[in-house]
């Protein structure tokens, strides 16, 4: 009889691989909604129970977690919550977001082709939820799934041109930026007061498109300094 295809071993990295996946979702969930303050001690055997796995799948997405800077190992305490991003921290993320995306724009805008149908429905989709965001709004309720969703698709747009780049590297560094991203707006407050502004300035990389590679990453260049701007107003109100 010939060797299986898939060796019992490797259906079973499988399996934990796909275990410990879906609980650095289900964590990583929680550490971008707004009940969880900075500092929060997490608990292994806690979460393995409330999850009902084992530790082991836990510790091994708190590891990955760490990479991401949401979350702290305390030498003999364990992990807790990182603490919100201070103003030099906050220059330094939106530096590395000019510097990164404003490549991967122009990259991908050799491929305006077909670029500009996707970002085209990115943008509609985004519209579409910040529609939803502001008529909550006006109920005076704002559920959190709308807003989850509402800043899901707003990276949306952003991670539709560093796929467009086809590069493996831009996306696994569009993941680590993507996290503290949603973490800064979770500390800030901020993201869902400018949805207006920053459909128009999506709207604006698209159009730039049309005169090339090199004014859409100018675009996106835009785009960022003026969210760096916004942000800085929330962080002082």
């Amino acid at each position: 009889m010939s060797d299986p295809l898939f060796p019992l071993t490797a259906v079973r990295s499988l399996e934990r691989r796909g275990l410990r996946d879906h609980v650095y979702d289900r964590v990583l969930d929680v550490l971008l909604g707004p009940t969880v303050e900075p500092g929060t001690r997490l608990s292994i055997d806690s979460i393995a129970r409330e999850l009902g796995v084992s530790p082991t799948p836990v510790r091994e997405a708190l590891v990955q977690l760490e990479r991401t800077g949401l979350v702290t190992r305390v030498a003999n305490k364990g992990y807790r919550v990182s603490p919100p991003l201070v103003a030099e921290q906050l220059d330094a993320l939106f530096d590395a977001r000019a510097l990164l995306e404003g490549g991967a724009t122009e990259l991908a805008a050799v491929h305006s082709a077909s670029l500009a149908p996707l970002l085209e429905r990115a943008l509609a989709r985004h519209a579409e939820t910040a529609a939803r965001v502001k008529a909550a709004s006006g109920l005076g309720d704002l559920p959190v799934e709308v807003i989850r969703t509402y800043f899901a698709d707003d990276w949306n747009f952003h991670h539709v041109i560093f796929e467009a780049t086809a590069n493996p590297f831009l996306l696994d560094m569009s993941e680590a930026i993507s996290t503290r991203v949603h973490r800064m707006r979770q500390t800030l407050h901020t993201g869902i007061s400018d949805a207006d502004d920053a459909i128009v300035e999506h709207r604006a990389i698209i159009t730039a498109l049309d005169a090339g590679p090199r004014a859409a990453a100018d675009a996106m260049r835009v785009h960022i300094e003026k969210v760096r701007e916004r942000s800085r107003l929330d962080s002082t109100r």
